[in-house]
């Protein structure tokens, strides 16, 4: 069985040693990994000892006088014995294994042992960005003599899927073989190794020039890149250069466009047979071609052509390419008496978002069955049919436990909390005109001594006066938003001057509701007032505090004392727009005023809520205006400081204003005040009604929800766009950045839609959504790129 395992050295270097290695093991049978956490401690001698390693092999190989495809700089070169380079490799292989039996990397090593069988097929790949650990000869880790088919690859840090257009197959590996300058070595061989392939069309470059080169690479398909020649490393080993011909050399940076093209077109594999092509390797990943072979270091002209004949007779063969790579290699030790280390050279450098390709499919011979390990499976794997279901699948369930999640009421509390940060964008509004409110303040109920009336706030003597005084402004409704269940104790006025004043026609007086479990008695109306002008003040916080509804109607419990089925707010906003020749319609579930329509919440779920939360009777959002309302306090009107025209016409809703009665709210502005303020009641009326009026006659929004299925709609949506960016996105920070950004737009949209349409979209689930896909394509990209997926056979 096919199996992957890949460490992580993130953070610190060889210096001050490694807090954190990662190991995660993959195999076919699973969708995510097995993930191993340890340590690494300092080891500075380690880099001294390859160090002083590189100079002896270099001056050992300069002894024995073999053309290597690199220059060798005289000046680092000591006088030593062939004895003294052995002593280095035992002291380098000793140290690399003494550091590797660290407690807390043991811990990784044995933990993974028990998982892996001596028959596996195992791809190790070192993820790492420090040069040095790259340059190391890792298989000398004991690790890989247990494990006769496990063979090493690197990788950088960071790497992403190529984007690689679909092809046609022509039955022929295409080989674009680079033979470059060829001074003081021989490179024929390289080339006869390369025409005596049956199944590859081979073009060779002998010795070109940029521009020529540059023109192969954009201008055709190709699926191996091969080079031989002289190479080096630059800038500290940070920058690789190979020479091209006798007078230039190029940097992978100096035909990077060309060579992305080439990617793009469907080259896989990239092999630099010449010296010191670690920085190449590094250069050329970040491109994120899927597979390259380089040379570690400076490599002899017969080691380098044996190893290229035995990798192509293994992988041609169609043997896997880690074990065409290994066996390779170590068929190189044979050689090592003449040309010591020489199966230390060839090292394996893969994107490990990628499979591992073969010959058979190099050639477009995707038909015939292969073996991945034990598990025969049929076809090319992992075509963008195919990856495409798997996204959309994944994306399904993703949407679907979102909308569980969002149904069992994990999101409620956010969401109204987003709800309520997008109101207050809404920039600053004018109060509404036709709304005045009297408000009847703590100083009014103090300098009138009328605080021993307890909840009336003010006496039916001033009531009364107050009444006939605002008659006189001409105002069009009057909305009364004061208890008054009982009338002014004996000798204080009498009764019929004040119902005199309630029983005009323009006047609306409160009650409240019995509710058996919660107001067992309810608040009973002015005998004075009929049932047609009398509205209720019942109120619903959400579990939050805050006040976001407003019930327009509602049947009342039989044993109610307040049997109206409206509002206050209802009942002056319709009687406003009667005299407007605009009549109400009032069915199950909508108010209806001309080509306006309120529709009321659907009980059980709507819109944010999800669990929970009332919404009996027709219940409605309240659209708050961003601005305070015209008010007159009681001494104005009563001391006739007023002027006529500022009542005329005009709504005027009297209400309690003073700290002493416990009548204050919290709304969506609440919050976004720097200090948390609540309103009283009567301005909670007021944006009722002035929602209603605005809404009718200046065509302000109505606040609305999709229905259920619309909320499902729109989620799985935003989870397919949030997988599909991500899917087609290459890089791992871009596919972070596009999570971002898609994000980014989805708020401005919901923005748009709740303060321009009025429309409260799902922001928060759909966020969940769009982040949760884009998490689950990431992972199922990866594994898709390390395993291939079984399917069954066709007979």
């Amino acid at each position: 069985m096919s199996k992957l395992v890949v460490f992580s050295f993130l953070g610190g270097d060889l210096n001050q040693g490694f807090p954190v290695v990662t190991a995660q093991l993959w195999h076919q049978n699973q969708f995510v990994p097995v993930k191993l956490t340890g340590s690494l401690p300092a080891v500075p001698e380690l880099s001294e000892l390859y160090r002083r390693w590189q100079l002896l092999y270099a001056a050992v190989h300069q002894h024995f006088g073999s053309n290597q495809r690199i220059k060798v700089h005289s000046q680092d070169i000591t006088n030593i014995s062939v004895n003294d380079f052995d002593q280095v490799c035992q002291q380098l292989q000793a140290n690399i294994n003494a550091w590797l039996k660290f407690d807390s990397f043991q811990n990784i090593e044995r933990q993974l042992r028990t998982l892996l069988s001596r028959d596996d097929e195992i791809r190790v790949i070192i993820e790492t960005d420090i040069v040095l650990l790259h340059r190391l000869p890792w298989r000398l880790w004991n690790f890989f003599e247990d494990y006769p088919k496990a063979e090493l690859a690197l990788s950088n840090h960071e790497y992403a899927s190529p984007q690689v257009l679909q092809k046609s197959p022509t039955g022929k590996v295409k080989i674009l073989a680079i033979l470059g300058n060829r001074v003081g070595i021989d490179i024929d061989k390289d080339r006869s190794l390369l025409q005596g392939l049956t199944d590859a069309e081979t073009t060779f470059l002998v010795e070109p020039t940029r521009q020529k080169l540059d023109e192969y690479l954009w201008n055709q398909d190709w699926d191996i890149l091969f080079f031989a020649g002289h190479s080096a490393s630059l800038a500290d080993g940070e920058i690789g250069e190979i020479c091209i011909n006798q007078t230039e050399t190029l940097t992978i940076l100096q035909f990077k466009n060309a060579l992305k093209a080439a990617i793009t077109r469907g080259l896989k594999l990239a092999i630099f047979n010449s010296c010191d092509g670690i920085c190449l390797a590094r250069n050329l990943a970040d491109l994120n071609i899927s597979q390259m072979i380089v040379m570690r270091e400076g490599v002899p002209d017969f080691i380098a052509q044996e190893f290229l004949k035995n990798f192509l007779i293994a992988f041609a063969g169609n043997k896997p390419f880690y074990l065409a790579v290994r066996e390779a290699r170590e068929r190189l030790q044979g050689l090592e008496n003449e040309f010591p280390c020489a199966s230390w050279l060839p090292v394996i450098y893969q994107n490990p978002t990628t499979v591992p390709t073969t010959w058979q499919e190099l050639c477009g011979n995707f038909d015939d069955t292969k073996f991945v390990g034990e598990v025969p499976t049929k076809g090319k794997i992992s075509t963008s049919k195919s990856q495409l279901r798997t996204v959309l699948v994944s994306t399904f369930i993703v949407a679907i436990s979102t909308i569980g999640l969002r149904y069992l009421g994990v999101f409620e509390k956010i969401e109204l909390q987003t709800f309520d940060q997008i109101l207050r964008l809404r920039p600053k509004e004018d109060p509404d005109p036709r709304l005045i409110i009297i408000e009847i303040t703590e100083k009014d109920i103090q300098s009138r001594q009328e605080t021993t009336l307890g909840l009336k706030s003010i006496s039916d003597s001033t009531l009364a006066t107050l009444l006939k005084q605002l008659q006189k402004y001409q105002p069009r409704i009057i909305g009364l938003d004061i208890y008054r269940d009982f009338a002014d104790p004996p000798n204080k006025l009498n009764p019929i001057q004040v119902s005199t004043e309630l029983s005009k026609d323009n006047v609306v007086a409160v009650c409240k509701s019995r509710d058996s479990k919660y107001d067992p008695q309810g608040v009973k109306p002015p005998k004075e007032v009929p049932v047609e002008r009398q509205g209720f003040t019942d109120a619903i916080q959400d579990p939050d505090g805050i006040m976001r509804r407003q019930i327009l109607m509602m049947a009342q419990e039989p044993s109610s004392t307040c049997t109206t089925p409206y509002s206050l707010s209802l009942q002056l906003a319709a009687r406003y727009l009667s005299s407007e020749n605009i009549q109400p319609k009032f069915n199950e579930d909508s108010v209806q005023f001309g080509s306006k329509i309120f529709n009321r919440l659907k009980p059980g779920r709507s819109g944010g809520y999800q669990q929970g939360v009332n919404l009996g009777g027709n219940q409605i959002l309240v659209n708050y205006r961003n601005t305070d309302f015209i008010r007159v306090s009681l001494e104005d009107i009563l001391s006739n400081k007023v002027n006529a025209d500022l009542l005329k016409d005009k709504v005027v809703i009297i209400g309690v204003t003073a700290n002493t009665v416990s009548d204050t709210w919290s709304t969506p502005y609440s919050t976004g005040q720097q200090d948390y303020q609540e309103i009283s009641g009567v301005f909670i009326q007021a944006q009722m009604v002035s929602q209603v009026l605005s809404a009718v006659l200046d065509q302000r929004p109505i606040l609305w929800v999709l229905p259920y299925w619309g909320d499902i709609l729109w989620i799985c949506g935003w989870s397919v766009v949030g997988s599909l960016i991500v899917w087609r996105v290459p890089s791992l920070s871009d596919k972070g950045c596009a999570i971002f950004v898609t994000v980014v737009i989805l708020y401005g949209v919901c923005a748009i839609a709740l303060l321009k349409q009025g429309l409260w979209l799902p922001f928060i689930p759909s966020t969940f959504a769009v982040v949760a896909s884009g998490v689950v394509i990431v992972l199922i990209q990866r594994r898709q790129k390390f395993f291939t997926i079984p399917q069954p056979l066709v007979e």
